[in-house]
């Protein structure tokens, strides 16, 4: 990472007096992934706040920046949306207190959890019926090479006490006249 020591604008010098080496935007980019535009969309939709500019009016941020986008794509990983996103940090931001904060947001991240658990069981669903699936079409290739596909309705290959995998059956079902 290359770490700026940019000169600071005169008004913003007393403010950042001890605070260390700021990040220009592109620091911040580098570090954490995203792109430059992102880091300045979470500026514009009032996600992050720079601490200061630059003589050369650069947006310079503290370390914290870094770990602010990151929680950001953590939240959008989880399905948030920066609009969604934007929400928590007004609801977080305008709590009166700091229990009352800690509530809301046990309260987000309980119903994400519920959210993430349910998803998680449908994936496992559909990750077993894939490769049950894939198990069956791996026996197709036995297949004689010249078998019309309007005759591959039952398969003499497949043994007859295990079930169509419905990824396969769903080919059969209800089929386009021809």
């Amino acid at each position: 990472m290359s770490r700026v020591r940019l000169p600071l604008a005169p008004e913003s010098t007393d403010a950042l007096e001890g605070d260390g080496d700021l990040l220009q935007v592109g620091d911040l980019a580098r570090e954490t992934g995203k792109s430059v535009r992102a880091v300045h969309l979470y500026e514009e939709l009032d996600l992050l706040r720079p601490l200061a500019r630059s003589k050369g009016r650069y947006r310079l941020y503290g370390r914290d920046a870094l770990m602010r986008i990151r929680w950001i794509g953590k939240l959008q990983d989880m399905g948030f949306s920066l609009s969604d996103i934007q929400t928590v940090v007004r609801d977080w931001e305008e709590s009166a207190s700091a229990p009352g904060a800690m509530t809301k947001m046990r309260a987000v991240y309980t119903k994400k959890l519920e959210e993430t658990r349910v998803l998680r069981k449908r994936l496992q669903s559909l990750e077993r019926e894939l490769s049950a699936s894939l198990a069956y079409l791996d026996t197709c290739d036995v297949c004689e090479p010249d078998r019309m596909l309007s005759t591959c309705t039952s398969c003499d290959h497949h043994e007859c006490d295990h079930a169509v995998p419905e990824l396969i059956a769903g080919f059969h079902a209800n089929p386009i006249a021809s």
